[in-house]
């Protein structure tokens, strides 16, 4: 196919991964050469994360977002938006990225004391990692399993001096070592003398098996004390493992972990905060023999070779309890991942191999805080930056595009060798724009341009038309349209970037789903599920319910919400009449009706939010309590007139209100094919599509559905991907400038 100047690259999608796509074609390295066009459905960027401003200015969000602190990829790209937009900070109060982001150290699980009974909450506040998120790294790649090896032991020997510090100095006494040398304190993250002394000394098989014969002959790991000193002879075997010391080094660490076990059955009943140790331990040592046994540092695969097992299968295997596996570490584990497989609480399902790939990467490699919370909605902290920078680079928005079908090629056109292609790409547009411009999305909200939760009606030919007939451009039941549109390639696009969600796939795709096998393989394997998520604006802060830890995200609660954060930090990006003072978002997964919707079901969504609605109003009046309670009534049930509407100029009666208050509250139902979530199942990852594929001539994807070195949902996922798709079309970015791409 014949080639113009500029390339014009097709986006199609507004997500994560589309929006790093563009960023990364129309940087100026590239000197003009990509003129990106990005054609997106209704009239907001953003995909899963997208936000928008509703009653009072308030901010209505698809899910919980809170960004990671190892999301190299996405802050150094947001790092860069932000440079390059140069916002005044006299007029703008979001100028830089450190104004959007903060620092949200304190994280906690929930867990019911001895299984049942009390609601028990395990807060811990990490501490801050060495640099910020997107920081040039260092020569040391922390990305590496051996690396993680390494990390992973020594936490198991700070856990271990953890343990010992519960203990009375009597136990401690006699957990001293022959020599009368106690085990130092490991908290700051290196190795205590001893281990020095070992690490020096240890240098073969034969070394590390006597060191080790010498610590079980007398029997020293059945005391907590001869167990740290095993930790510590771990750590320093792991320094120069090869395949010759491996047997050595599995057999000590079965034995630290089978002697870990025995101390702990002891001690579950007792005490609820060693309970939680000795099981985060237990995880630990399971995922150590896992990786030593399985050869994962050797495997030109890595964690990829153990995708087949789901992750609580594959700790079985390698000697996890019952009761860790059963864990609220582990509950939280799999909530974080929306690892439900159809949205059913019932069967808890992720890949071993990316379960490990994540925990290590969210303990070991944050930088600055393990989480980060936005100043204001996603929208406006990421997308309305990322719009404004790409407008400024001539990106053209082609806003209320909903793509229909993307159409392939007659084979029998291509020339011996030819691979297929894009011929033609198909749109129904939803709405026109007045005089033929670009549609203009944002608003102003004091200074920080935004994301409205409704189009701008006013802007469109047959608004007041549009409006009556109560069109809904953001739902894939609403078919109506203004007119159709087909974009052929040469002459109005050269390559494609396809950045929809998975679950669209099937309805826009149909024809590379039919010829080709592993389009069909990849949509029959890789499963979505819908997500349900609710806000609640409160006239009484968190103390005053009575929740006295800090602001917090929070997983492994009550089903069918089980996560929750306090986000009240957003409050003064809102204007509300009457302040709320506290502001709690809710978000879980949701399962599928027995049947699926006729596409032309225009009541299908009101319906999935009716049973959001439902959901939420009866966890209020059921649970609730447990985290807040000063939030129930004297008679049960909760206080509705804690809820604070938007329209009000004055608080609620005490007693006077019931639950048709909750409709001044905000909840949704992620239904929409494009929004839904992508889960990363045992023995799935095998059918996931690289965006490097170069099956077609003129298409590449982007999503966190993708192959992209991170397989699972996620913004730096996406973000991964959608710099892939760029490097498909450009060659930039450089693969080794993807951080913690390590894929052949």
């Amino acid at each position: 196919m014949s080639r113009r100047r500029p390339v014009e690259v097709a986006v199609i999608g507004g997500g994560c991964a589309a929006v790093a796509a563009a960023f990364e074609l129309t940087r100026p390295e590239h000197r003009g050469k990509y003129h990106v066009s990005i054609y997106q459905m209704g009239w907001r960027l953003g995909g899963k994360g997208a936000s928008g401003r509703g009653p009072a200015k308030r901010i209505e969000e698809h899910g919980l977002h809170i960004w990671m602190g190892f999301y190299e990829n996405a802050f150094r790209l947001m790092r860069e938006c932000y440079a390059e937009l140069k916002r005044d900070p006299a007029k703008c109060r979001l100028a830089d990225w450190r104004d959007a982001f903060f620092p949200a150290p304190f994280v906690s699980v929930a867990d019911r004391a001895n299984g049942r009974g009390t609601w028990l909450n395990w807060m811990a506040c990490f501490p801050p990692g060495d640099g910020l998120p997107g920081d040039p790294l260092t020569h040391r790649n922390p990305f590496t399993i051996s690396s993680y090896l390494l990390r992973t032991a020594n936490l198991l020997r700070t856990l271990l001096l953890s343990v010992q510090a519960r203990q009375s100095s009597a136990t401690a006494q006699e957990d001293l070592s022959a020599d009368g040398t106690a085990p130092q304190d490991g908290a700051g993250g290196s190795c205590s003398p001893a281990g020095q002394t070992i690490q020096a000394f240890v240098a073969s098989a034969r070394e590390i098996a006597d060191a080790a014969a010498q610590l079980l002959k007398y029997g020293r790991l059945a005391t907590i004390g001869g167990l740290i000193k095993g930790a510590e002879l771990l750590q320093a075997a792991l320094v120069s493992l090869s395949g010759s010391s491996e047997g050595a080094i599995l057999r000590l660490l079965e034995a630290i972990a089978a002697s870990a076990r025995r101390q702990m059955a002891a001690l579950l009943e007792r005490d609820h905060e060693l309970r939680r140790l000795w099981e985060i331990i237990d995880l630990v040592l399971a995922t150590l023999v896992g990786i030593i046994r399985h050869r994962l540092i050797n495997d030109p695969r890595g964690f990829d070779a153990i995708d087949e097992y789901d992750c609580r299968e594959w700790l079985r295997l390698n000697g996890a309890c019952e009761s860790s596996l059963n864990s609220a570490f582990m509950r939280g584990m799999y909530d974080l991942a929306f690892a439900y497989e159809d949205g059913d609480f019932s069967r808890p399902r992720i890949a071993a191999g990316q379960t490990l790939r994540s925990a290590f990467r969210m303990y070991f490699t944050y930088r600055g805080s393990m989480f980060w919370k936005m100043r204001a909605g996603m929208g406006d902290v990421v997308f309305a930056p990322f719009y404004e920078v790409l407008r400024r680079r001539g990106v053209s928005f082609k806003f209320f595009h909903r793509l229909e079908n993307v159409r392939l090629c007659d084979p029998k056109t291509l020339a011996p060798g030819e691979r297929p292609y894009i011929e033609a790409l198909e749109f129904d547009v939803q709405a026109e724009v007045r005089g033929g411009g670009e549609y203009q999305p944002l608003i102003d909200v004091d200074g920080l341009p935004c994301w409205p939760a409704a189009p701008d009606w006013t802007q469109l030919v047959d608004g007041e038309r549009l409006a009556r007939e109560g069109r809904e451009f953001e739902s894939h039941w609403d078919r109506r349209r203004e007119r159709r549109l087909t974009l052929r390639v040469i002459d109005d696009f050269d390559f494609v970037v396809l950045g929809v969600g998975l679950g669209a796939i099937p309805f826009v795709c149909g024809e590379l789903i039919e010829r080709d096998r592993r389009w069909r393989e990849m949509v029959a394997h890789l499963k979505t599920i819908v997500t349900q998520g609710f806000q609640l604006w409160m006239r009484e802060d968190m103390a005053a319910l009575g929740w006295h830890d800090p602001p917090v995200n929070i997983a492994a609660f009550v089903q069918p919400f089980e996560t929750w954060a306090d986000m009240h930090h957003l409050i003064a990006e809102e204007r509300f009449t009457l302040p709320p003072r506290a502001l709690a978002y809710f978000c879980s997964v949701m399962g599928d009706p027995a049947e699926a919707p006729d596409p032309s079901d225009r009541g299908y969504l009101h319906r999935q939010r009716e049973l959001v609605r439902r959901n939420a109003i009866r966890f209020l009046n059921e649970q609730i309590g447990h985290l807040w309670p000063n939030s129930v009534a004297p008679r049960g049930g909760f206080r509705w007139e804690l809820l604070a509407d938007p329209e009000e100029t004055a608080p609620a009666a005490a007693g006077a209100a019931d639950a048709k208050r909750f409709k001044s509250q905000y909840w949704t139902a992620n239904a929409n094919p494009s929004e839904r979530y992508v889960l990363s199942l045992p023995g799935t990852a095998r059918y996931r599509i690289s965006p490097l594929d170069n099956t077609y001539d003129n298409l590449t994807i982007a999503g966190d559905w993708t192959d992209c070195g991170f397989n699972e949902g996620c913004v730096e996922a996406a973000v991964m991907s959608g710099r892939l798709a760029a490097h498909a079309i450009s060659s930039s970015p450089a693969l080794e400038e993807i951080v913690g791409y390590d894929h052949p």
